[in-house]
């Protein structure tokens, strides 16, 4: 699997400068409030020394790391549900993603205006809340209008129709439906509305270089009180600096990044806390051929995992060949991994553990 993550926030709080951060692309970003109602995507790949090391020692043809998806949508303004500005049909684009990344302003510029006046993260938060609330409401009144549109109400959507009028209740009183407390059932019948609110969100707080240095920001007490009520990761990232520093060579970035006191990329800081946040790990394949690292949901068995290399591998498991990246780090080679008896053989209930390096054997 890839990770799939919209970014979303009010215009001119740096959401495409991030985007370029995080994925190397250039895409075009402004000082003034265009009302494009562009989409930008592109791929980033997730850093992971664990690759860099077996991609040394094996020397593959192939080195592929995990990956994660961007779509950075147009910004949302006050009142986008209601048609102001481009409104917001280009939400459609982030509804499919597996989380949201919230771009919230904290920089100071007077060549970046802020739209709604000086800047206030918290109420920044609070409109962007606001606008995926009324988003769903919409979705949610055209199904009721259509299941009751017609001369009876058929069996089968009946508990649809009770599941979108608890979700409408919540979302009236500003509940998210990721606040609810659904039956499984409940769920499975929400499963492809795909509602915004549901979605798992990180803050990603765009900072200046004055604000990094302070390690404040206006508003940060409040908006981190906020943050741990709802259970929401925050991570800062001084986008504008970060962005330009990106577009050096390994070497001048590192010395760069040093100098700035910051110990890892944005990229590597907010893969991590998506990777915490949503329960991902990564085990490992290794060859002549290709090093890869494949990400997976904590608690996945052997043999599920084996399906996520090839479908043949599920239906065919034996048993998997496993050995932790530590072990092998330590060791210095497979064969003394052998040799200190670190080399395993599971069976297909093994739960993967972030960092096994695995090999599946299987009959077809």
């Amino acid at each position: 699997m890839s990770l799939n993550c919209g970014l979303i926030g009010l215009p001119m709080v740096g959401k495409t400068t991030i985007f370029n951060l995080l994925t190397g692309s250039r895409a075009e970003t402004s000082y003034f409030y265009t009302g494009k109602a562009e989409t930008n995507t592109g791929v980033a790949k997730v850093p992971d020394r664990r690759v860099d090391y077996l991609s040394r020692m094996y020397r593959p043809r192939k080195t592929t790391y995990a990956q994660i998806q961007f779509s950075d949508v147009p910004g949302l303004v006050r009142g986008a549900s209601q048609g102001v500005g481009i409104g917001n049909q280009f939400l459609s684009a982030v509804r499919n993603v597996d989380m949201l990344a919230h771009i919230v302003r904290s920089f100071v510029s007077k060549d970046v205006p802020h739209l709604d006046g000086g800047i206030d993260p918290m109420r920044d938060i609070e409109t962007i809340d606001m606008e995926l609330l009324f988003a769903d409401m919409e979705i949610i009144e055209k199904r009721i209008e259509r299941i009751k549109g017609g001369k009876k109400i058929k069996q089968e959507n009946l508990l649809e129709l009770e599941v979108l009028e608890k979700c409408l209740e919540a979302l009236s009183s500003e509940v998210p439906v990721a606040g609810l407390d659904l039956t499984p059932e409940e769920k499975h019948v929400l499963r492809n509305f795909s509602f915004l609110t549901e979605k798992p969100m990180m803050l990603v707080v765009n900072i200046d270089e004055e604000q990094f240095k302070a390690k404040s920001y206006p508003g940060k007490d409040e908006l981190e009180a906020y943050a741990a009520e709802k259970g929401l990761p925050v991570l800062e990232i001084c986008g504008k600096i970060e962005m330009e520093i990106g577009q050096l060579s390994d070497e001048d970035k590192e010395l760069f990044l040093a100098d700035l006191g910051i110990t890892q990329s944005g990229i590597d800081r907010l893969a991590r806390a998506s990777y915490d946040y949503l329960g991902l790990i990564s085990f490992l394949t290794v060859g002549e051929d290709e090093v890869k690292a494949w990400t997976i949901q904590k608690g996945t068995t052997a043999r599920q995992a084996a399906g996520k290399v090839h479908s043949d591998m599920e239906r065919g498991f034996i048993r998997a060949e496993v050995v932790k990246f530590s072990d092998l780090e330590s060791a210095g080679s497979m064969a003394k991994v052998r040799e200190k008896g670190l080399f395993r053989l599971e069976g297909k209930d093994y739960i993967v553990e972030d960092g096994d390096i695995i090999n599946f054997r299987f009959n077809v």
